[in-house]
């Protein structure tokens, strides 16, 4: 179910009956007509570029064209009427009938209303979080989190076959010292006087118990042994109790992935038969790599940089910048190596559409991946990177300041354990990913109209009370969504309710065009959006008793009303839905 599509559908049969008819050419080229909400909601209700995409292909004046459409597409039922403005646009006005008629298909799909199929079924790899493993998630991990969540959400609901991935970066100088973090702890939990965590270590509580765990499995028995073997054992404890932990962070915002790939997995790119070794190869084979010298970087120049002959991928063929590096100076390979590997092997589990999620940090390393990810699959694979700037936690507009617990950080779970799962991940969708975005735990936690989660969730819980209400006052009442979507809607006759009407069947193409553009802010606006019309209709009822939801002496009109807004608490269920957001049925 969506108006719009409806309407284009009309539209398009508008165009047949005039290229029949000889007012307009035949074979017409109509991928391009669209139609879409105008800028203007005192224009109408949908506007179409048809007579402008049109006009060079047919060889006619576009305003030709759209007197043409006009004149034919009001024939229709579900067109009221059709107005050309300009040197062409087209603004149409919908039945009154037709818009009634939204509220039956939103009762009639429940939750599903909004559910699409622009996807087709094609497969898509969400990769986000994928912090590194070397302790608790903060804040900046959470929008993260919470960002691909949605997506992943919104691509479900839009008709994608879904896959979210975690990318566990267990390789690296980071987990090393991750581990001599751990086995300092686990001196400590023999009885061993530690004193100040050395600088260069990870000082936080959360390696007590790794240390303490440790201790309790071997004893004393790593004390007597060398680094080279106690190190490895060590390192294997600490990733699984740090991936323990992520988890149990994760599944406190309800986020959970489907596969956890370890970067330990693309192996040593001298082993034979390694992941790594095989993007590599597969770049030779492809004439894709030679040795050469980098220009310096432009900028400030880096303490450490040198010209010297690396191995180098040409990534200039395909968008770049500049050729990148897969090999140190040490001659181990870089960092840009195993994501090359890694994203190979994601291509050949069959995700030519690729998302990944990353950090503030890592906007300059975009150009580069999409461009490894082109060469890998001879440009049939695409990748597109969604950056999510910092978080800045505040308290009545003071700054928070840090976390004990993690030594460096508020946590993820600092967060959620205070305002809750709910409030988290509404409020961390309330701006655009690449925007910053201010966090207070005061101002999430009001309970006004400023506050966009309560105001979304009031909405919600305000509908749930009129429809227990309904149900006192009527007790005979069948008040189900399926009896309600057989009600007589002749009634909802207000510019308000149409308006409300016309918001929310509004939701399907939301969904479409948000799940194209990778945006699930889109959705948290759409809701305030829809919200707000819902309470501006409250509040008319209580200046106007004839606009009221309830009359117990006009059945009718209250089961149409009642009707409405049951519509209006499915659609913002089945947002919230995306969001992950819990609707609530009342406010506490």
């Amino acid at each position: 179910m969506n108006l719009f599509s409806d309407i284009r559908a009309v539209l398009l049969q508008t165009l047949e009956t005039l290229s029949s008819g000889g007012t307009l050419p035949g074979g017409l080229d109509l991928a391009n007509v669209t139609v879409e909400p105008p800028r203007d909601p005192s224009h109408g209700d949908i506007a179409t570029n048809a007579a402008m995409v049109l006009a060079k292909q047919a060889k006619m004046k576009p305003r030709d064209i759209a007197d043409a459409i006009a004149a034919e597409i009001t024939s229709a039922p579900s067109i009221a009427s059709a107005e050309v403005a300009g040197p062409g646009f087209i603004n149409l006005r919908l039945a009154e009938d037709l818009m009634r008629a939204q509220v039956k298909g939103v009762l009639e799909a429940g939750e599903k209303f909004g559910d699409a199929d622009v996807g087709g079924g094609r497969k898509v790899n969400v990769e986000y979080v994928s912090a590194n493993p070397t302790g608790p998630m903060h804040v900046g991990h959470c929008r993260g989190a919470i960002f691909g969540d949605a997506l992943a959400n919104l691509l479900n609901k839009a008709g994608y076959d879904v896959a979210r991935e975690y990318y566990i970066n267990d390789a690296g100088g980071q987990i090393e010292v991750l581990a001599r973090s751990a086995f300092l702890r686990y001196r400590e939990a023999l009885g061993e006087n530690i004193g100040e965590i050395p600088e260069g270590l990870y000082p936080g509580d959360y390696l007590v118990p790794v240390g303490k765990a440790l201790a309790d499995e071997h004893g004393k028995t790593l004390i007597d042994m060398e680094e080279t073997a106690w190190l490895p054992i060590v390192k294997d404890a600490s990733i699984d109790a740090m991936m323990a932990m992520i988890r149990d962070d994760l599944a406190a915002l309800d986020i959970h992935h489907e596969v956890f790939f370890s970067e330990r997995g693309l192996g040593r790119s001298d082993e034979q038969g390694s992941k790594l070794a095989e993007a590599i190869d597969l770049l030779e084979d492809k004439g894709l790599l030679y040795t050469g010298v980098l220009e310096p970087p432009k900028g400030k120049m880096p303490d450490d940089w040198e010209a010297r002959p690396q191995l180098l991928f040409k990534a200039t063929e395909f968008g770049d910048d500049v050729d990148r590096a897969l090999k140190k100076s040490d001659g181990t390979h870089t960092y840009f190596a195993a994501d090359i590997a890694y994203h190979l092997d994601k291509y050949r589990r069959g995700f030519n559409e690729m998302i990944d999620v990353w950090g503030a940090d890592h906007g300059g390393y975009i150009k580069r991946m999409q461009a490894a990810v082109k060469a890998l699959s001879d440009n049939e694979g695409s990748l597109d990177v969604k950056i999510c700037q910092m978080v800045k936690l505040f308290r009545a507009g003071e700054p928070v300041k840090m976390s004990k617990r993690s030594g460096e950080f508020v946590t993820l779970r600092d967060v959620v354990d205070e305002v809750g799962r709910d409030v988290v991940r509404f409020m961390m969708l309330t701006r655009k990913n690449d925007a910053p975005l201010d966090f207070d735990f005061a101002a999430v936690m009001e309970q006004s109209k400023d506050n966009p989660v309560f105001y979304v969730q009031y909405a919600h819980a305000r509908i749930c009370s009129v429809l227990r209400l309904a149900g006192d006052d009527f007790p005979d009442a069948d008040l189900s969504d399926a009896a309600l979507a057989t009600t007589d809607l002749s009634a909802l006759d207000d510019d308000a309710e149409l308006a409300l009407i016309k918001l929310m069947a509004g939701f399907p193409r939301l969904v479409e065009q948000a799940a194209l553009s990778h945006e699930p802010h889109r959705v948290a606006f759409y809701l305030q959006e829809l919200a707000a019309g819902f309470h501006a209709l409250w509040n008319k009822g209580k200046d106007d008793a004839r606009l009221r939801f309830i009359h117990t002496d006009q059945p009718g009109v209250t089961m149409a009303r009642l009707a409405l807004i049951r519509a209006v608490a499915l659609t913002l269920a089945a947002g919230l839905g995306i969001l992950g957001v819990t609707p609530v049925k009342e406010m506490r």
